[in-house]
């Protein structure tokens, strides 16, 4: 950072109760008041480069010693003593850090050049021109220190100057970068990487507040010259900087904001929230949701949420399962999932996806692949908050029938989710898991979860039977198609063969009336035969498997009711009427 000095006398300014004044052989013959503090100076200096004193003091009479007042000085006692150190001659250091109240306070005192050849004004100005609009990090630092006077500093041009000398180097080629900036990113180590990052300045910018940070990034824009993309990186780099964004086990945090503080924190999401390019894709998916996670909890007006709610699920299928995982602003104190936020989102993406369906075209492929990742997303998802204690069934499955079958090919994860929530909630009734394992289909299932499933003894019994009767309709289908196909290609073989041929050697298209009849009976009477002795097969194999199913369910509710404290007491006649009673009702299944 640069800075310029002026003046070579050793300071020599003191306070002594409440009054600063200087070490100096001559009486002080002026009294100014700046707010609550008093000064003793001198006239000779002082109004020697001061238009505005040798104007007031020139009202008053010399032998009257009433103090001049000053209460609306920018800068306070700090910037006029700057000015009255200046006029003395004493050493003094003029920054980027105490540019903006030197200045103010000089135009005030009226230090021009029309009062005294290289007065305080001149030399600030020069200074401004020379040192700071040139330098990145001095323009910056002055930019910042306008936020304590505003008015002043539009008036005097600063503000406009500062934007513009860094909107002019943010639009210089990364290549022709040459000035100091600041670059923390995770993973950036600038000795490895030579070449300068495109989004290089936007940690640096991050540091003004909201209105000042939405000029120079509207004015940015408005040039076209950088991609939305990086536009949408300072939004999220200055988000991360300002915004109080929440995690499961840090939800507390934000409970200790005040109105103040949400205030502030308002204003900021929605300013962010309006910056945001219309491209798509110029901002993350888990970026959308972070802003949405905490527009409830801040207050946010129902326009800017609504816009989140949009611009996130036009990018769902985008996010990752970390970019979901936000805790519910009903229950800070807990760890407890916002499932409604993400059912919102959901829901939002079903209806665009539906809307632009209707009239996809080419586009079907992407459309499809989209929704199936939103299916694989959720399913992760639900894999994660399975874990949560607090997690109710109706909440589970209201987010699992959410996802239309469409975008759930397979029922793999989602069994996985569900067998999760099952070993964590033990206590759920025979109702709750049957209606939570009720919206699994055996046949979206891969033969390996079947086999696993088959042996979960955290599932309900019904649906164990279910998927050993699926297995069993499979492999009895498989069975029956084999066995018809055979006679079939024997038949359609030698009915290749006998085909006559003309005397080319070409087969020929006219076949006699009685041949072909004959040959049609006999297929058909190959097929029904085949098609009998397979179903005789099948409903052997049926009565077996039912067999063995009811007495491993009596086994196991004779488990159950034994364990519960009931004694089982059953004669031999009615396990029989059950047997057979339940065997009925696998039959009527099968029917159906």
């Amino acid at each position: 950072m640069k800075f310029m000095k002026l003046g070579t006398r050793s300071d020599t300014f003191y306070t002594e109760q409440a009054t600063r004044s200087l070490v100096s052989d001559i009486p002080p013959d002026l009294v100014m008041k700046i707010n609550d503090t008093t000064y003793l100076l001198h006239k000779s200096p002082l109004l020697r480069k001061c238009g505005l004193l040798q104007r007031l003091c020139s009202d008053t009479n010399d032998s009257e010693s009433v103090p001049l007042e000053l209460h609306d000085m920018p800068g306070g006692p700090d910037a006029f003593e700057l000015c009255a150190k200046f006029c003395y001659g004493v050493s003094i250091n003029i920054s980027a850090h105490n540019f903006v109240p030197a200045l103010c306070a000089s135009k005030l005192l009226q230090m021009n050049e029309s009062i005294e050849r290289g007065n305080f004004v001149g030399k600030l100005e020069s200074f401004f021109s020379s040192c700071i609009l040139e330098g990145w990090k001095d323009s910056i630092s002055t930019l910042q220190a306008t936020d304590k006077l505003p008015e002043w500093s539009e008036n005097l041009g600063i503000i406009r100057k500062c934007i513009d000398s860094i909107i002019e180097k943010v639009l210089t080629p990364p290549s022709q970068v040459k000035w100091s900036y600041t670059y923390t990113r995770p993973g950036y180590n600038r000795k490895q990487h030579h070449s300068v990052p495109k989004d290089w300045w936007t940690e640096d910018v991050s540091i003004l507040n909201i209105d000042l940070f939405r000029c120079i990034i509207m004015t940015i824009r408005s040039t076209h010259v950088l991609p939305p993309q990086l536009i949408g990186e300072a939004l999220h780099v200055y988000a991360c900087k300002w915004l109080p964004f929440i995690k499961v086990k840090s939800s507390g945090s934000s409970s200790s904001q005040t109105e103040e503080s949400k205030e502030k924190n308002r204003k900021v999401l929605e300013t962010i929230v309006s910056m945001i390019p219309a491209d798509k894709g110029s901002v993350s998916a888990g970026f959308l949701l972070r802003l949405l996670s905490i527009s409830s909890n801040l207050g946010v007006s129902t326009v800017t949420k609504t816009e989140l709610i949009k611009r996130a699920s036009i990018q769902f299928h985008e996010a990752n399962v970390s970019d979901l995982l936000y805790p519910s602003t009903s229950s800070l104190d807990q760890k407890f999932y916002d499932i409604e936020l993400i059912q919102v989102v959901l829901e939002s993406f079903l209806k665009f996806w539906k809307r632009i369906s209707t009239g996809a075209g080419d586009n079907k492929h992407y459309l499809l692949r989209s929704i199936t990742k939103v299916g694989k997303l959720i399913d992760s998802y639900l894999q994660v908050v399975a874990r949560d204690d607090n997690m109710t069934v109706s909440k589970f499955v209201a987010l699992v029938e959410a996802v239309p079958a469409i975008g759930r090919l397979e029922h793999d994860d989602l069994y996985q989710a569900i067998n999760i929530y099952l070993k964590v909630h033990p206590d759920l009734n025979k109702s709750e898991k049957k209606r939570l394992c009720g919206i699994l289909e055996c046949q979206r299932l891969s033969s390996e979860v079947r086999a696993h499933a088959v042996t979960n003894d955290s599932l309900p019994l019904r649906t164990v039977v279910q998927l050993l009767y699926y297995e069993q309709e499979k492999d009895s289908n498989a069975a029956t198609s084999t066995k018809v196909q055979k006679p079939l290609e024997l038949l359609l073989g030698a009915k290749k063969r006998a085909e006559p041929r003309d005397s080319h050697g070409k087969q020929s298209l006219g076949l006699d009336k009685e041949e072909f009849k004959r040959g049609e009976i006999t297929r058909r009477a190959s097929l029904a035969e085949s098609r009998e002795k397979g179903q005789h097969k099948t409903k052997r194999l049926d009565d077996k498997l039912a067999l063995d199913l009811e007495k491993k369910m009596v086994i196991r509710e004779s488990k159950e009711e034994s364990m519960s404290g009931s004694k089982l007491n059953l004669d031999h006649k009615k396990m029989v009427q059950r047997t057979r009673s339940n065997k009925s009702e696998y039959g009527s299944e099968k029917r159906r």
